[in-house]
C-alpha cells in the first residue's frame, strides 16, 4: 500500500524546522537548503508545500500564534480564581520556559525580518495586547480592581510590562528568569488589585 502523508503534519514539520535553524543561526541562516536538511526533506519536498520563503515565513508565524492561543484556551478551561485565571493566562504568553523563551526569540527574529512587508504580506500580530486588554477587563468585571483606575491607561500599562518582559528575558533570561517574571507580574497585579493575591502561582515549573 502507498504511505499516507499527513500534509498538515509535514506543513508543521517544516515550520518547526526553520525554528530550529533561526534558534541555531539566526535568521540570515533561515535558507531554503538549510530549512529542508533540518526537516530531512528535499528541496523539492519543501517547494511542494511551500513554494517561496514568504509563505513558510508567514505560516511559522501563525503556528507559534497557534500554539500560544492552545495554551491560552486550555488554562481558560480550568476552574480558577478571577485573579488567579489572568495570572496564569499572562504566563503563557511571556518565556517562563525553555519552549515560551524560544518561540519569542523566533518571533522577534521574524518581525526584524518581516516587518516592514506587513502591507503586502499577511503578517500576524502577537495578540499580547488583546489577552492583556480582556485580562485588565475581566478583573474590572469581577470587582477586582481598585476603585478610580482609568481602565484603558490600565491596559497600556500591563501591555508596556508584559511586552517589556517579553524583550528582557530574550536579552537577559538569566536575570529575568521564572521566579523574577513571576514576582514581577504578580506585583503589578498588587498595585491595581483590592486585594493581593492569597497564594502564589508556583516557580518551580520548568
Amino acid at each position: 500500500m502507498p504511505k499516507i502523508v499527513d500534509h498538515e503534519k509535514r506543513r508543521k514539520r517544516i515550520a518547526e524546522a526553520m525554528w530550529k535553524v533561526i534558534l541555531n543561526k539566526g535568521m540570515e541562516g533561515a535558507t531554503v537548503r538549510n530549512i529542508a536538511q533540518e526537516a530531512g526533506l528535499s528541496l523539492g519536498a519543501l517547494r511542494h508545500y511551500f513554494p517561496n520563503q514568504d509563505e513558510l515565513t508567514v505560516y511559522a508565524m501563525d503556528l507559534i500564534q497557534e500554539r500560544a492561543t492552545s495554551r491560552i484556551q486550555a488554562m481558560m478551561k480550568r476552574d480558577l480564581p478571577p485573579r488567579e485565571m489572568v495570572m496564569s493566562v499572562l504566563l503563557e504568553i511571556v518565556p517562563v520556559n525553555e519552549e515560551q523563551l524560544a518561540e519569542a526569540e523566533v518571533w522577534f527574529a521574524f518581525m526584524a525580518h518581516i516587518n516592514h512587508r506587513k502591507d503586502e504580506l499577511p503578517v500576524p500580530e502577537d495578540g499580547i495586547f488583546t489577552v492583556v486588554q480582556k485580562g485588565v477587563r475581566f478583573l474590572d468585571t469581577n470587582g477586582l480592581l481598585k476603585p478610580g483606575l482609568h481602565i484603558d491607561l490600565e491596559i497600556e500599562r500591563l501591555y508596556a510590562l508584559v511586552d517589556g518582559i517579553v524583550i528582557h528575558a530574550l536579552l537577559d533570561s538569566k536575570r529575568l528568569n521564572r521566579e523574577q517574571i513571576i514576582k514581577t507580574i504578580q506585583y503589578h497585579l498588587d498595585s491595581i488589585c483590592i486585594e493581593p493575591a492569597k497564594e502564589t502561582v508556583p516557580v518551580s515549573k520548568p
